[in-house]
């Protein structure tokens, strides 16, 4: 099975819903899934989703609809109906644990040193812990050598290395075995961490050294524990390391011993040793855990409340084992009752009294400045964060942020997902947003997320104005930094800060009124080539925040950003009024260069929903306007769309004339967007004209501009443009290639128009290759697709595709049926003369 955006399990071919970390990431795998299932129809799948409720008895008022359905699929979701989810996965594969898993990922994606003290050794392990579950993978990898197994409290450190350490004793004869539990993070200050002379001293009595010949000095003492090892196989635990200091006097030299070291730092180092991070359980261990602790418990009425209980545990070991305990003072609660009592916890913002008590013990011991970032990364909105981010709520240095983010990291309260980049478990995050709130002054905590906010809009700024110095009048003016600024100096540097923090700028966006229109507003062109869904949830934000604003002007061109928004995500009759709205606004105000893009936009909607004549109107208003008030980039614009309009009316000479005056504007301009979106219309209206070595030329200067722009969605353009070409110059197998580059780049955005023309390409060049079947299946998906957003011209392309593939397979009166619908939909289609040719063939 061909692997879909890496979401596909290599073994069985199902998409994993578990691996997804947010409700995008969930709907790739829905799509996946389609894919794995046959891609059946957006109609197929509605009708066996509603077969399944009439059964299970839902009225005919709740049944789902196609438009509906095909929503599901779609990025850029706030949320998703859970229910109607599930009844797609049912019905894409109907087995009722593959089902569960996906109702689980729904709801989980859905918000020092001190005085010396007695130190206790021992030359026998604990006993193993008899519920211990899971962590095959990493007891596998437990064997001989030294090994630092770290994570954060709770985790589940110390058992691992217990049960690891009583595995490896049976599997080898030890002539030895020590323990001690260093104390590095105790929580009664009376115990500070462990003096490894100390230790070394109750190791040397265990290991037979009379205590009168015990030196005195700690590198004497280390030096003769060396020298008894070297004779000797051991196997040491080193419980509860504090620091690197601590434990490398305890490490043997050379010899046939193992040592196992936990500490929540990752103690990098120490010569010799490999180093295991021990992360949070996966669903099923933590699942597993609970069923073997209270094996007898019935689940009453959800069969998912062990679901609900390790979700709402973090699937931290830790708090699990506190739950089973709880579960078992109360034997007459089933488990339903026990997530229950958890969901409303939640609720009331409580965390696990055992879980806050095990991130104390971590916290505790930070000096005061490390407790102070700590606390206040919490206020970040974003899913990770560098330096940069945590030096703008300190309003300190970036080198100190850097360190003390790293100091956070060895001490396991936070992780780093990627190089330079941190992130909080769900837990900690929860932790740090109390004490927070317990220990910052609310004036303190709005001045470092303003810090923030102004941090990311100004270095958004900076990035646009990188990528697209030609529109750097028509953004907000640059914030002067008040913070540092990573060093953006190129596109590629400014596209991949973008890239990185995408996310981050996004839930600013929705939770900063302040800065929602002008982050809007600055990031208008890359968002719109990233994520029309972005855009979207952008824009809509940014509307809210100018209704308050009283601007009117600006609430214009934020309406005009989200009809837009709305037109890529194939809404064509909600951006129209959003266009509308604004078109008054801007004539209430006399600012006719808005008025212009109105009416624009007004146009391509009306061109896309077969309403010709009126658009082309719109474009014309719109040319003779943007002349009129020497608004160039607009005149390009219109020109570029009366092109597009001329293109779908079969104009061919007309059409090209009007992309090469746009694009010679637009370079003059150097707008490199309008650039190579004219290149790439060049392309196609090129390619319908025969001249496909000129229209193969085009697209690849197109493609390379949208590649410098990080422009996913003109890059997909480009790709389905490349891939037509191939089809028609008689190398489908080339073309069937590119359209799937394509439609992997559409695959993360919210971009349903372009969608429609990759799978139609797709059919057409299945078609040239003989897949008979395939082109049925692509031209189907496209159909679907295309009517459920109304987009008429690829509406026309795929019943002509449908017409030609049910001919190929002896259908003559189904192959008649979609050739006259598609000269019926679409007046000047492309494939018009071969399908008038098939009509008569048929008749």
């Amino acid at each position: 099975m061909r692997n879909i955006s890496g979401q596909i399990d290599a073994v069985s071919g199902l998409p994993d819903p578990g691996e997804a970390t947010s409700l995008d990431g969930l709907v790739d795998r829905l799509r996946a899934l389609k894919v794995w299932a046959g891609n059946p129809s957006y109609a197929v799948i509605t009708d066996r989703v509603n077969t399944a409720w009439r059964a299970d008895g839902r009225p005919v008022a709740e049944l789902a609809g196609k438009t509906t359905v095909v929503d599901a699929f779609r990025t850029g979701r706030r949320r998703l109906n859970t229910d109607l989810v599930a009844a797609v996965v049912r019905s894409l594969h109907p087995d009722v644990g593959y089902v569960a898993l996906w109702r689980q990922a729904l709801r989980v994606v859905s918000g020092e040193a001190g005085a010396a003290a007695p130190i206790r050794v021992q030359d026998t392990l604990p006993p193993e812990l008899a519920g211990f579950t899971g962590r095959s993978g990493e007891l596998d990898r437990l064997t001989g050598g030294v090994h630092v197994i770290a994570g954060m409290a709770g985790v589940g450190k110390t058992q691992l290395a217990v049960q690891a350490a009583h595995r490896l004793r049976r599997d080898r004869a030890y002539d030895q075995v020590l323990f001690v539990n260093l104390r590095g993070f105790h929580p009664d200050r009376s115990q500070p961490p462990a003096d490894p002379s100390a230790v070394l001293d109750g190791f040397l009595r265990l290991l037979g050294m009379p205590g009168q010949e015990i030196p005195p000095g700690l590198p004497e003492r280390s030096a003769a524990y060396r020298r008894v090892l070297a004779t000797t196989r051991a196997l040491i635990v080193l419980d509860n390391a504090t620091d690197a200091d601590q434990v490398r006097p305890l490490l043997p030299d050379g010899g046939d011993c193992t040592v196992l070291i936990t500490s929540r730092r990752s103690l990098t180092g120490l010569t010799g040793a490999t180093y295991l991070p021990v992360q949070v359980f996966s669903p099923a261990e933590a699942q597993r855990m609970l069923a073997l602790a209270n094996p007898d418990v019935p689940a009453g009425d959800d069969p998912g409340a062990a679901v609900r209980i390790a979700e709402r545990c973090g699937y931290l070991p830790l708090a699990l084992g506190l739950i089973a305990g709880h579960m078992r003072t109360k034997p007459e609660w089933l488990l339903t009752d026990h997530a229950d009592w958890l969901d409303e916890r939640h609720r009331a913002g409580h965390l696990d009294i055992g879980v806050e008590f095990a991130l104390d013990l971590s916290y505790q011991h930070l000096p005061d400045r490390l407790r102070r970032l700590f606390r206040l990364l919490a206020l970040h909105p974003g899913q990770d964060f560098e330096a940069y981010a945590a030096a703008a709520l300190i309003g300190g240095d970036v080198g100190v942020a850097g360190a003390d983010l790293d100091r956070l990291r060895a001490d396991s309260l936070v992780q780093e997902g990627s190089p330079g980049r941190y992130t909080f478990h769900d837990l900690v995050r929860a932790y740090a947003a109390a004490r927070a709130r317990d220990e910052e002054r609310p004036a303190e905590r709005r001045a470092a997320q303003t810090r923030l906010y102004d941090f990311y809009l100004a270095t958004a700024g900076i990035a646009m104005d990188l990528l697209q110095p030609a529109e750097a009048a028509q953004r907000p003016a640059l914030l002067e930094p008040r913070s540092p600024s990573p060093e953006l100096t190129d596109l590629d540097t400014a596209r991949d800060w973008l890239d990185a923090e995408r996310h981050t700028l996004m839930a600013i966006a929705g939770i900063a009124p302040d800065h929602a229109v002008r982050l809007a507003r600055t990031l208008y062109f890359y968002v719109n080539g990233v994520s029309p869904g972005d855009a979207v949830s952008l824009h809509e934000n940014a509307l809210r925040a100018a209704g308050d604003s009283g601007d009117t002007g600006e609430r214009a061109h934020t309406l005009t950003d989200l009809g837009i928004a709305y037109r890529r995500t194939g809404r064509y009759a909600v951006a129209a009024e959003q266009f509308n709205q604004a078109l008054v606004l801007f004539r209430r105000i006399g600012d006719r260069a808005g008025e212009g893009r109105a009416l624009l936009q007004l146009g391509v909607v009306e061109q896309r929903t077969g309403d010709h004549t009126s658009a082309e109107e719109r474009f014309r208003t719109v040319l003779s306007l943007s002349r009129a008030i020497g608004d160039p980039f607009f005149e390009a614009g219109a020109l570029g769309n009366l092109g597009d309009l001329y293109r779908t009316l079969g104009r061919v000479g007309e059409a090209i004339e009007q992309y090469e005056a746009a694009l010679r504007l637009f370079r003059e301009l150097g707008h490199r967007t309008g650039e190579a979106m004219a290149y790439g219309a060049l392309g196609h209206i090129l390619s319908r004209a025969g001249r496909n070595e000129e229209a193969a030329g085009r697209f690849r200067k197109g493609l390379a501009l949208f590649g410098d722009l990080g422009n996913r969605i003109g890059q997909a353009d480009t790709l389905d443009g490349l891939g037509v070409v191939h089809t028609r110059i008689g190398r489908p197998a080339e073309g069937t290639a590119l359209h799937e580059r394509s439609l992997a780049l559409l695959n993360s955005t919210d971009d349903r128009e372009l969608r429609i023309w990759t799978y139609n390409g797709l059919g057409e060049a299945a078609q040239a290759e003989g897949r008979i079947d395939d082109a049925v299946t692509h031209h189907s998906t496209a159909l679907d697709l295309a009517i459920a957003i109304g987009l008429r011209e690829q509406e026309a392309r795929a019943h002509a595709g449908l017409g030609r593939a049910r001919h190929s397979l002896g259908d003559r009166d189904l192959a008649a049926d979609h050739c006259r619908t598609a000269l019926e939909i679409h007046p000047g289609l492309a494939e018009e003369d071969e399908i008038r040719a098939l009509l008569a063939t048929l008749a």
